[in-house]
């Protein structure tokens, strides 16, 4: 597999995007540039498992690309919530 430079800044921007609406969405005030960005990261590798399991499918493109590391993120971030406070909200 080949990443060019683009793709690579693509990814670290949809990172950066998703792991901070995650962050505003679970009531958090975001985890700083790495932070974020991981979280959007892995919320991307989550959500691109999860979504097309379910025959969920949002937007197009790049749009796409943020609302599903979103979404994954915010799942993440929940379970980590949940984790953390032994199964409390």
């Amino acid at each position: 597999m080949y990443l060019s430079g683009e793709s690579i800044v693509v990814i670290l921007v949809v990172g950066l995007i998703a792991g901070w609406l995650a962050g505003k969405i679970v009531r958090g005030t975001g985890f700083g540039l790495i932070g974020d960005i991981a979280i959007g990261i892995v919320g991307a590798f989550i959500a691109s498992w999860l979504l097309p399991r379910l025959g969920i499918g949002l937007g197009v493109g790049l749009i796409r690309a943020i609302i599903n590391s979103t979404i994954g993120a915010v799942l993440l971030l929940v379970i980590i919530r949940l984790v953390r406070r032994g199964g409390r909200w």
